[in-house]
């Protein structure tokens, strides 16, 4: 199996590094990876200035760019051979909920499915983790078991994994779940610059409103890894028959 590994912390990320020598027991690991920290880059591709690749001493690729930017060069010519599959991560911190429409990992993977291959994102449910090991563990468990059971994912799909911080032995099982949801953002947070000019923070995300049984932030609570089935169509079908109605009015 060769495997495309990428995230959004940067090539020198802990857990990346964690995530390669793990999965590199069982596959052949190509990883491209920003430069340096974009976390919450989203989908963003980088089309105002050019994209520089370098090598770094231990074979990482790593760009000056977005993390949807390393896996797109990836899979659009930068390489002689495709790999059979896309996995970002370790990501430092959960994305759970609302954190996804955001997250450089999930980004990163969904750009892989964009372009014809399985992918998964792997976060570890902690910003300041202990236990990568447990993380890439569960990887490597289900990479065994889509092997064996030859689970077939719809194409415009991708698997969004979260590992509590915890040793193995303490975890609970892994469950099936949707996104949960948060509550709205905390205030940006206003400063001054040595200027005297003000500046702004993005503000903490909000905190769990829909977290009951069944959602990604009811499994890390209870010591579950939450594997999310994610759909790229962002399309409310539902709405679609209403929509047209009513665009149908005179």
């Amino acid at each position: 199996m060769k495997i495309l590994v990428s995230n959004d912390d940067g090539y020198q990320a802990p857990g990346l590094l964690c995530l390669v020598e793990t999965l590199k027991k069982i596959a052949e690991v190509t990883v491209i990876a920003p430069e340096r920290n974009r976390s919450a880059a989203s989908n963003s591709l980088t089309l105002e200035y050019p994209l520089r690749v370098k090598t770094a001493p231990n074979g990482f690729f790593y760009v000056n760019g977005t993390p949807t930017d390393c896996v797109h060069l990836a899979l659009s010519g930068l390489f002689d051979t495709l790999p059979d599959m896309v996995i970002a991560g370790i990501n430092s911190g959960a994305n759970l909920g609302d954190d996804v429409i955001y997250s450089g990992t999930v980004a990163a993977a969904m750009e892989g499915r964009f372009l014809g291959l399985p992918a998964l994102a792997i976060s570890t449910a902690s910003f300041t983790p202990q236990y990568y090991q447990t993380a890439a563990t569960v990887v490597k468990t289900i990479l065994s078991r889509l092997q064996a059971d030859d689970l077939d994912l719809p194409i415009n799909s991708i698997l969004n994994i979260n590992v509590p911080d915890c040793p193995w032995k303490d975890l609970k099982g892994m469950q099936a779940t949707r996104l949960g949801s948060r509550h709205r953002a905390e205030p940006s947070i206003k400063s001054l610059d040595p200027h005297n000019h003000p500046v702004y923070w993005i503000g903490p995300a909000g905190l769990e409103q829909d977290a009951g049984f069944g959602t990604d932030f009811h499994a890390i609570n209870h010591s579950f890894v939450s594997i999310t089935p994610l759909h790229v169509d962002l399309t409310r079908h539902s709405a679609l028959s209403a929509l047209g109605n009513w665009l149908a009015k005179d």
